[in-house]
């Protein structure tokens, strides 16, 4: 994945290695590599945030320290800053979904781009927030909607990757088998009916058309794999020898 045309993320005064591990993790979970840190309060580099990191340390040890916010900005040309709260200021708000597609074409138009993440306990303050060109706020719950700083990034993070991808949206896993074609699926309706040829309401010339209907939705609407008809013809032939 291409590092320039990719945000990066920017923890403003993140105070546990913890959680600067588990946001490793939830960055390498979505395609993102630079990460970038103001004011730290724990190392990022320790047992601690490394262990936490699950396996994505290499964006701990690439990652950037800063002392101030503005320093951490200073060659971006487009920023957003993520929060919670209203923050009676004047400014686009975005959920993370419908700020993508004004992300990817800042940064496809070359330019550099950032979000912006405060502190686990506070949030941003309200002056970090006012650097940022627009907000992206998460709707959650209105009764609860706290998050771990790891828990923000990764769905700032997911909707932005959901945008890289081409993500199928529904798949039927078939594995070794597949698909029925229809004149299995007939043939297996025929056989099912023959052996279902002494049931009475089967025998009752008004119900039979409606029953042997019902009786092949049930089979029809179902995805039955070839494997499938070979379960149930086994099932049936046990059933009539029983």
């Amino acid at each position: 994945m291409n590092i320039s045309a990719q945000p990066y993320v920017i923890l403003v005064r993140p105070q546990l290695a913890e959680n600067m591990g588990m946001v490793a993790r939830a960055m390498m979970n979505c395609g993102l590599e630079n990460l970038r840190l103001v004011s730290p309060k724990e190392d990022y580099l320790s047992p601690k945030a490394l262990s936490a990191s699950s396996g994505a340390d290499e964006i701990l040890q690439k990652a950037k320290v800063y002392t101030g916010l503005s320093e951490a900005i200073a060659d971006l040309q487009y920023l957003y800053a993520t929060t919670a709260r209203p923050r009676n200021q004047i400014k686009e708000v975005y959920t993370a979904e419908s700020a993508m597609p004004g992300l990817n074409q800042h940064l496809n138009g070359g330019n550099a781009c950032g979000i912006l993440f405060g502190p686990e306990r506070t949030g941003l303050e309200n002056d970090e927030v006012s650097v940022a060109d627009a907000i992206i706020e998460i709707p959650l719950n209105p009764k609860h909607c706290s998050l771990n700083l790891s828990q923000a990034v990764l769905l700032v993070g997911y909707e932005w990757y959901k945008t890289q991808i081409q993500a199928v949206p529904h798949r039927l896993v078939t594995n070794a088998t597949q698909l029925a074609n229809k004149e299995q699926l007939l043939n297996f309706l025929s056989f099912l009916e023959s052996e279902l040829s002494d049931f009475k309401n089967l025998q009752d010339k008004e119900k039979r058309p409606t029953l042997l209907r019902n009786i092949h939705n049930i089979f029809t609407r179902s995805q039955l794999t070839e494997q499938d008809l070979n379960t149930l013809y086994g099932i049936i032939k046990y059933l009539h020898r029983k």
